[in-house]
């Protein structure tokens, strides 16, 4: 049998109405026991899962030298009290949860510019 190339396949089916499509779909399906689109999907989704996670969480590591400004950014992004802003500067913690990405990327350098060691998570 002669081997037929990709080009006259592509060309075959561009020729195809719906049905025979749907048709052809569906042998395909029968013969070697898998779906075409879920093949087609499968790359997507692993190009999604291959991105990473889409949330962070802040934890303060060290609030460094200027602790005043990082008890101030603690309450600016937590709505914190004083108090509960103060003991996260002074003993480390998680500082937000299930932050998206981007903005824990952004509230990160906020904080390191502010003096303190910020950890993603």
């Amino acid at each position: 049998m002669a081997k037929v190339k990709k080009e006259e396949i592509i060309e075959a089916i561009k020729e195809m109405t719906i049905l025979e499509l749907k048709e052809l779909v569906d042998l395909i399906k029968e013969e070697f026991g898998v779906d075409p689109t879920a093949v087609a999907a499968a790359p997507a989704a692993a190009e999604e899962k291959e991105e990473g996670p889409t949330t962070a969480t802040i934890e303060l590591k060290d609030a460094g030298s200027s602790k005043l400004a990082v008890i101030k950014l603690v309450r600016e992004v937590t709505g914190l009290g004083l108090k509960e802003a103060k003991d996260i500067a002074d003993n480390g913690g998680v500082v937000k949860e299930n932050v998206p990405s981007e903005e824990a990327e952004e509230l990160k350098g906020k904080f390191e510019e502010a003096g303190a060691t910020v950890e993603l998570k």
